[in-house]
């Protein structure tokens, strides 16, 4: 029976333990494709604790009836600690918290610097933009925009901003951060307690498995570049509740991160070089970042669509737009694209009243290892 007792706490410390590996960044469990078995230990989560405490329980007065009773007892509260540190300091809701208060700033009241990078969305006539030095430990933010919810999101470990809507099935969902898988964030929805995945808005595993969450366009760029563009926008605040949590330096926008899991690779198509990935429904490919400042605009084909992708004259925002195939020249001056003799403003508004807008496609700056992961069929350039 004192032997059921040990074999209770071990069991007990084990299961907690091989619930926080498998989805949080420790040393190998990312490389795994092990997501059903990480969501079957969640969602036994309760069986596994019950049985390992009757162990214990059924087992406890003979593991007391010793001389050194400190000896069961220093058992105990060593498990009862470590339970404790996986589901209240490891778990990822509880290190990556939303905002407490979400509230905005024009122009006239923005004081941060005009390169502060921001991740943009547009809808109804109103436009928002969030930091990247907040959402990268928020993770997620909750907000509307045009009447509508939106779920901003970011993953730092793969350099990847997405804005989701949080409706499944024609229900607005709450959704928690959870962990990762691949290196990408996970969320888990209020509803069914699917696991999300963030880089595709995929639910990877539980029951609305396969089901993806509609991805609402953005755009990232300075913070100079989005009041250009739009005067009247909002940018988020930092949320008073969450300053020392900040990257308060911009040290990871910039590239300039020391983590291992967040760092920047300066050379090109290494694990955490940048890229900018176009996503368009008859293939993806990756562009080499390195390669776009030198050249300040790529122009391409992606499967039978011609593009163009430009880098503005800050070095740090970029758009792409889908351009006609019978384009016979382009120029880009690093604030005026020409399309033959047609000028468009940097996110693609016609400055001739004879031409329609430009149609801007979705693209990312990721880093190299997150987008060959998730979109394994990709081409590069």
């Amino acid at each position: 029976m004192k032997v059921l007792f040990y074999l209770g706490l071990v069991l007990l410390v084990l299961f907690e333990f091989l619930k926080v590996y498998f989805i949080m960044p420790m040393p190998g469990s990312q490389q795994w494709n092990s997501i059903d078995f990480a969501y079957f230990l969640h969602e036994f989560r309760w069986v596994f604790r019950i049985v390992s405490l009757l162990m214990i329980v059924v087992s406890l007065a003979p593991a007391f009836s010793t001389s050194n009773k400190w000896l069961p007892a220093l058992g105990m509260i060593t498990a009862v600690a470590i339970a404790g540190v996986f589901n209240f300091k490891l778990a990822a809701d509880a290190m990556f918290q939303e905002p407490k208060a979400l509230s905005f700033l024009s122009r006239d009241t923005f004081e941060e610097s005009d390169s502060t990078l921001v991740v943009a969305i547009e809808n109804g006539g109103e436009a928002k933009a969030y930091p990247i030095r907040y959402i990268v430990y928020h993770h997620q933010v909750r907000d509307s925009l045009g009447g509508d919810p939106v779920m901003v999101t970011y993953c730092s470990v793969c350099r990847t901003g997405r804005v989701f809507s949080p409706v499944v099935d024609g229900k607005v969902n709450a959704f928690r951060l959870v962990g990762m898988d691949h290196f990408n964030a996970m969320f888990e929805d209020s509803e069914t307690g699917s696991w999300w995945q963030q880089a595709t808005g995929e639910a990877i595993t539980g029951d609305v498995k396969g089901k993806k969450l509609a991805e609402i366009e953005s755009i990232q760029l300075t913070a100079g570049a989005f009041f250009k563009a739009y005067p009247e926008g909002k940018i988020m605040a930092p949320d008073p509740h969450f300053l020392s949590k900040y990257d308060s330096l911009g040290k990871f926008e910039k590239g300039k991160s020391e983590s291992q899991l967040t760092g920047t690779d300066p050379f090109s198509w290494k694990n955490k070089s940048w890229v900018v990935g176009v996503d368009l429904a008859g293939g993806a490919k990756a562009y080499d970042w390195n390669k776009l400042k030198e050249q300040g605009s790529i122009r391409d084909q992606v499967a039978d669509q011609e593009i163009v992708i430009l880098l503005n004259q800050d070095t740090q925002s970029f758009v792409v737009f889908e351009i006609p195939s019978d384009t016979k020249s382009y120029r880009w001056t690093g604030d005026t694209l020409y399309l033959d003799a047609s000028p468009y403003t940097f996110t693609g508004k016609s400055l001739d009243p004879s031409q329609t807008d430009l149609k801007r496609l979705k693209a990312y700056q990721e880093f190299w290892h997150s987008w060959r992961t998730f979109r394994p069929e990709t081409d590069s350039l």
